[in-house]
């Protein structure tokens, strides 16, 4: 991932850590590196649904084991949605 200034150079890898721990003390909310923005990126979009195809797309992986067993967590909502199937072999 390359970032680059408003005239087309590359922005310093420092500079960006900087500015990004900035923004986050703006905002309130807890430090991150920008390269879990990625990992944020792939659980949310996995989490609305997205398969995980398209979210090796997103992210540029070569296979979608690598994003899922990499990049993607699976949330509370995920997990539940999973183990609500199962309810028809509860139902009388």
């Amino acid at each position: 991932m390359l970032f680059t200034t408003k005239i087309g150079t590359p922005i310093e890898p420092r500079n960006i850590n900087r500015h990004f721990d900035q923004l986050c003390e703006r905002a309130g909310v807890r430090r991150i590196r920008v390269h879990d923005l990625r990992h944020s990126c792939a659980t949310l979009l996995y989490d609305q649904g997205v398969p995980l195809e398209r979210i090796q797309d997103v992210l540029g992986h070569s296979s979608p084991t690598v994003t899922k067993s990499i990049y993607v967590e699976a949330t509370r909502r995920v997990q539940q949605d999973s183990v609500d199937r199962l309810g028809f072999l509860f139902d009388g």
